[in-house]
């Protein structure tokens, strides 16, 4: 055998050299008589068998099923509260504001809406706006936005990218911030009451910075002029969003949270990727602790419903919500690792019973007499 595959390969390297320097050799399409060209690399194969196989399923279920339960038990170990004040229902304290408030409404609606905590939030509270059915993912409104102006360039101020249309005028000036995302902002005011035994109300400090990414704040997000704190000057000449109450210079009236380098409309132009999202509103962070971040008891969310929602058939909520190391609450992961662990060791123990009644059989089958 040896002898004759030396003398095809010989035969093959000649025909291969004839060819090389024959007629028409720079037209051959026959590969090269190298090892990888002519597939004759090393290779090796795992041969499958129960004595691997098993082993392999029974190792991965007895790794995932224990992290699983850790991820789930942790996730469920976050306290969350959330309600919904769209107002839909006649009953809803928000219900008169649903059905009258527009885009080019004037006069705020102010609701309040009172609500139990079961249970005390003893680490820093997060509180979250949620939207359902509003679509960030659509692929204009992503792209409606101009990112060079947000950065604080001046010639994009004055001349926003064709990106932004329709909304990258107004007036015949410059919208400043241009585009769809910056024109949809999310502008409810929400503040936090917690009602004392004695029926008052004791405001609940909510810190309305450092709710953005660092790299937004300090990064993409800039106000044009530099350190201009002169932020009227700065935009003088550019027009407010269409749907925007105010100008951008007039957001707040911190010099260091005010214009493109607020945190509010910076966490609001990062999109979601789903329709029902939520987005980081306030921070509640723990000054004792002796004391509960918030106790158990009877609070009022006073809200000033400025953002229509009826006309998509979308929803608004409030979440508050701890957090753990690996994040909010979120039990998908735990039960992804429970459910492949538990399948994993159950085709095992199959595998096994199946290897147990048949496999001795097939080896007495094939040892010979």
């Amino acid at each position: 055998m040896a002898s004759s595959y030396n003398a095809k390969e010989e035969d093959g390297q000649l025909s291969g050299a004839a060819g090389s320097g024959g007629v028409g050799a720079g037209k051959s399409k026959k590969p090269d008589n190298t090892a990888f060209k002519q597939q004759r690399l090393p290779a090796w194969q795992p041969i499958l068998t129960a004595g691997t196989v098993l082993p392999a399923f029974f190792v991965i279920g007895l790794i995932f099923i224990p992290i699983g339960i850790g991820l789930f038990v942790t996730s469920n170990n976050i306290k969350e509260f959330e309600i919904d004040y769209t107002g839909i229902d006649p009953a809803s304290p928000c219900y008169n504001c649903s059905q009258t408030l527009t885009w080019n409404s004037t006069k705020p609606c102010v609701c309040k809406v009172p609500f139990t905590l079961e249970q005390s939030f003893e680490s820093d509270v997060f509180m979250y706006y949620g939207l359902s059915n509003f679509y960030q993912n659509h692929r204009r409104y992503v792209k409606s936005r101009d990112d060079s102006q947000l950065n604080g360039d001046a010639s994009s101020l004055t001349s926003p990218s064709k990106e932004c249309e329709p909304y990258r005028t107004s007036d015949n000036k410059p919208i400043a911030p241009c585009g769809a995302i910056a024109n949809s902002l999310f502008n409810d005011t929400l503040t936090l009451y917690y009602i004392n035994p004695n029926g008052t109300e004791s405001l609940v400090p909510l810190q309305k910075k450092g709710i953005a990414w660092w790299t937004d704040k300090n990064v993409k997000f800039r106000n044009p002029g530099g350190n201009n704190f002169n932020l009227t000057a700065v935009f003088q000449g550019t027009s407010k969003p269409v749907n925007w109450q105010k100008p951008v210079y007039e957001l707040d009236t911190d010099p260091e949270n005010n214009g493109f380098i607020n945190e509010d409309f910076i966490v609001w132009m990062r999109t979601a990727a789903l329709p029902t999202f939520r987005k980081l509103y306030r921070l509640i962070e723990k000054k004792n602790n002796m004391i509960p971040t918030l106790q158990r008891g009877n609070y009022t969310l006073d809200i000033t419903y400025n953002y229509p929602v009826r006309r998509f058939d979308g929803r608004k909520r409030m979440i508050l919500s701890t957090i753990s190391w690996m994040g909010g609450k979120n039990p998908f992961l735990g039960i992804a690792y429970i459910t492949v662990g538990s399948v994993c060791f159950f085709l095992g123990v199959v595998l096994l019973i199946i290897h147990q009644k048949y496999g001795n059989r097939n080896n007495s089958a094939e040892i010979p007499n």
